[in-house]
């Protein structure tokens, strides 16, 4: 007999607004527990302590407009933040600071969260949804400059992209970008020639969220469809149809592979996170506990811990921390 799925290890409440991203930070004061930031609806990014389950820290940088992207650039002081107001936000946290250091104007309409890879101490690259609906700008920081433009070709009908996921074979290798669009599609694009080397329709409709596992050079996307597609790309960096896995449900709005590549989560408009494993995308669990739809999923990355954590966020203005699968 399977067992049954596990109750949330505990809830924060307290955004008091619909949650849009979560991101975990590890490797603070206390290795073993790590902080939680929150992005919610009503501008407002929490700084979560998960031993005391409360906000040490609200943020308020974005005008009150919704954020639906947070990061840690190397550390939990260094934090970027992406909202509705058009603008991303470089933070400084350290010794209690709670200041905006800079700021990039995307002057992009839609919901793209940007992607951040890191290519070298203190330098990242950042892809973002542009100012022209169907492009995608690759900035560096902290200089803000701009390394290309992703233009799709005439006549190509991709839509808006939706999600981005900067990502690199090995630390020195060239850098790439999976972008989902508009139209169902997810396309490979090469950085340094600012060309799309590769392109496959993976959904019906626009692809909602993707993630990208770039030692098995394998990714999994979800649309508003009952479908996850898993596609890989071959010794000739084209992607192909791997496998995909029929939903008992519509809509998926996140998904996220956790940081071993052993297991992954989707965040689901049935109000429920599924569990699956990664290697075959056989399901695990099914985690029931919210009451509205489930809008971010996140895995802790634990290095010095046997537990990991699993956030979710929604629209129900609550979190719930899972711990599951923790060993294997």
């Amino acid at each position: 007999m399977a067992l049954p799925p596990p109750d949330p290890q505990f809830i924060l409440r307290g955004t008091s607004a619909a949650v849009h991203t979560l991101h975990f930070s590890c490797g603070g004061q206390e290795p073993d527990v790590p902080i939680l930031f929150s992005g919610s609806e009503n501008g407002l990014i929490h700084v979560w302590n998960l031993k005391t389950h409360r906000v040490d820290t609200a943020l308020d940088g974005h005008g009150r407009k919704s954020v639906y992207c947070v990061e840690t650039l190397g550390g939990k002081d260094r934090l970027l933040s992406q909202g509705r107001d058009q603008r991303i936000c470089l933070w400084d946290l350290a010794e209690g600071r709670t200041s905006v250091t800079d700021s990039v104007c995307t002057e992009n309409v839609g919901f793209c969260r940007c992607s951040l890879l890191k290519v070298a101490q203190g330098r990242w690259l950042m892809a973002m949804a542009s100012k022209a609906l169907e492009e995608v700008q690759v900035l560096e920081l902290p200089s803000k400059t701009s390394v290309c433009t992703l233009k799709p070709e005439v006549g190509a009908k991709l839509g808006m992209p939706m999600c981005l996921k900067l990502w690199q074979l090995s630390s020195g290798s060239q850098p790439l970008l999976l972008a989902g669009y508009e139209d169902g599609s997810v396309v490979l694009w090469n950085l340094s020639m600012a060309k799309a080397s590769s392109q496959l329709v993976c959904h019906q409709e626009p692809v909602m969220s993707l993630d990208f596992d770039s030692e098995k050079t394998k990714g999994i996307s979800g649309s508003s469809e009952k479908v996850l597609s898993i596609w890989s790309l071959n010794e000739q960096q084209n992607l192909q149809v791997y496998k995909t896995h029929t939903l008992v449900n519509a809509g998926i709005a996140d998904i996220t592979i956790r940081p071993d590549k052993k297991i992954l989560a989707t965040a689901g408009w049935d109000h429920r996170i599924r569990i699956f494993g990664w290697k075959k995308l056989k399901p695990l669990a099914v985690l029931d506990y919210h009451t509205a739809t489930v809008q971010c999923v996140s895995f802790s990355d634990h290095k010095n811990s046997s537990e990991r954590l699993l956030a979710a966020g929604s629209k129900d203005h609550r979190i719930s921390i899972w711990s599951i699968y923790s060993q294997t």
